[in-house]
This record gives C-alpha cells, structure tokens and sequence, in this order.
C-alpha cells in the first residue's frame, strides 16, 4: 500500500490543487487535520463549501481519510467543546472522517478528532478501545497534534504537545500516528518530522509555504516513509526507524 499524508492546508487553494493533481497515484489521501483556517478572512461556510468540492473530486479516485484539527471546529457541542460538525455531513462511500475507523490490506486506520474537553477526549479513548480488539496486520492513527515531549510538537520557543497521546500510546501501541498541527518542527532546530515512542513511529510532515505542501510518502509494502519538503528529502525505514537516505 503507498499512502500519501499531508496536513495543515489552512485553507491553501493552490496546495489543495497540487494534492487534488496527484492523490490519484496513491492507494489513499490521509488528512490529519486542519484543512480550513480560522484567521482568514474568507468565511468560514465558504470554507467549508470548498474544501468539501475538493474532497469529493479527490475521492472519485482515492479514498480519504480525514480528521479535524483545533482550525475545523464550526460548532460548539452541547457540552461546549469545539466540534467539526461539516466533516460528519459528508456521508460519501470514498470519504472517511472523525470517528470512523478505515482497513485496507491488513492496514487499520482509526480517525481521531480534535479534542478541547474532557467528553471528546473520552470519545477518542472509546475508539482507540474499540479498535485495539480489531484484528489488523497494522494500526495507523490519525491525531492532529503530536505528542508531549516530543521534537514534532516542538516550534523552535515552546513546545505545543498533547499530554495523553503518549500515555495512549504507551497502552494500545499503534503502529504509525501521523500527526501535524506545529508547523515549524521539521524546520527547527531540535525539532524532526518523526519521533519514536516506544515501538510507535510518529510523524508531522510540518507545513510550507508555496503550491507544494509538505508531505510524507508511505510505502508499506516496501517499508519506507519518504518526507518531502522545501528542506529536502529523507527517507526512514518503518522497521528499524533508521533514516536511509537525505538529499
């Protein structure tokens, strides 16, 4: 299976071009969060309208899997935390969003929304349960902020992790989680575009300026993760997490 991850498009119209250009040579388009932004001035309903039209014309070829991010919230739920209620309206067969869990090949993904209380966080907890009894050759995670302590969560001042996903982690031992939500860190100094916990390989693709986002390839059946940046090129192997190759 060859998966293709980018997050962080905050409402980039001509990255969002660029990936509707090319998601059709992957087995799959993963979106871990933030595909709208909510300092821009265009509305956020128009937002949503358009970024709906390019998930669906992306998904007549390659399924996509899609989880919010803290920019994607346009509703408040009825205990007051920030929900992505337009990725629920979506209901087409090639689209999956927050909450749903994908499998192809072996390969289990479990989508994750972003939480901001106590009740969406319960939610997550509930469907990395669920899915921990599946039976799965792999478990990929989609988790739109990396994790505390480590250097994907770091920006180059502060670091901006999440504090239960390394105890989550740590008790149900995914695979792969492919995160986003710090822009910098690949870029920085201390910071990286991957990090090991465990026996977990966790990921941000980090995000760039220009009509190419940046981006990492997965090559399951080769066992390689290939991130593309303005930086360069690395690529890592899944099995011994050891980079191969940078140019």
């Amino acid at each position: 299976m060859r998966f293709l991850s980018v997050a962080d498009f905050h409402y980039t119209l001509k990255q969002w071009d660029w990936v509707a250009s090319v998601a059709k040579n992957y087995d799959l388009l993963v979106i871990p969060g933030d595909l709208l932004d909510i300092v821009t001035p265009v509305d956020l309903d128009v937002q949503i309208l358009v970024v709906k039209k390019y998930l669906r014309r992306i998904a007549q070829d390659t399924p996509i899997l899609v989880s919010s991010g803290n920019h994607d919230g346009n509703q408040r739920s009825e205990y007051g935390e920030s929900v992505a209620e337009w990725l629920q309206e979506i209901t087409d067969d090639n689209i999956f969003v927050d909450g749903k869990s994908y499998e192809q090949n072996g390969v289990l993904f479990t989508i994750c929304p972003w939480w901001d209380g106590d009740h969406t966080m319960a939610k997550v907890e509930e469907m990395l349960v669920r899915d921990s009894s599946r039976e799965k050759d792999r478990w990929v995670w989609l988790y739109h902020a990396p994790p505390t302590g480590s250097p994907l969560a770091w920006d180059g001042r502060r670091e901006f992790g999440d504090d239960e996903l390394p105890r989550w982690i740590e008790r149900f031992q995914p695979n792969l989680v492919l995160a986003g939500h710090i822009h910098q860190a690949p870029f920085v100094r201390d910071g990286q575009w991957y990090d090991r916990i465990g026996d977990a390989l966790v990921f941000n693709a980090g995000k760039q300026i220009g009509e190419i986002p940046a981006l990492i390839e997965f090559d399951l059946s080769e066992n390689i993760a290939t991130w593309r940046s303005l930086a360069g090129v690395e690529t890592l192997s899944l099995q011994t997490g050891e980079i191969l190759s940078a140019c």
